[in-house]
């Protein structure tokens, strides 16, 4: 994660703004993981991955902690929930999840990692992150499936070239 931090400095350096990387925080929380309070005066993008596969990635201002530590972890606490996605995900059926295991299970087998910036700084870099690390990544349960797979295409065509 700390190449793809410095490859975003750059790539916001770009963009006319500049941020030292050395004031980004990267919490790796691991696997199994227990999940961290947003810290005071700080925003963050946070990850799941399974597997070796990012299934969410988010934002979380600095007034959003619920988002930050609670939200994912059950399918009724958020409109969009990681914990909601793996249970609408045929693919998932063989780890038998429902609402009373599946925020066990998220912290059991997912690997969780926080980045941190300070709120000073302007929200679109917040945003910035999040989508830099979306096409980056691809998680399995971002955007609808119809953008996922053209944004995808679109990527992989400019790699190739």
């Amino acid at each position: 994660m700390k190449e793809t931090i410095g490859h975003f400095v750059k790539a916001l350096r770009l963009a006319g703004v500049v941020l030292d990387k050395r004031r980004i925080d990267i919490d790796d929380l691991g696997m199994p993981h227990a999940p961290n309070c947003l810290r005071k005066g700080k925003m963050a993008i946070y990850t799941f991955q399974f597997q070796g596969k990012f299934l969410k990635i988010g934002k979380a201002g600095p007034r959003s902690n619920a988002r930050f530590n609670s939200q994912h972890y059950g399918p009724n606490r958020a409109k969009s929930s990681l914990a909601g996605c793996l249970l609408n995900d045929p693919d998932m059926v063989p780890y038998h999840l429902d609402n009373n295991n599946v925020g066990n299970w998220i912290r059991q087998n997912t690997h969780r990692i926080d980045i941190l910036i300070d709120q000073n700084e302007d929200i679109s870099v917040l945003n910035f992150l999040e989508v830099f690390l979306h096409c980056r990544f691809h998680p399995k349960y971002e955007g609808f499936k119809s953008q996922a797979q053209t944004v995808g295409n679109v990527i992989r065509k400019r790699m190739e070239a």
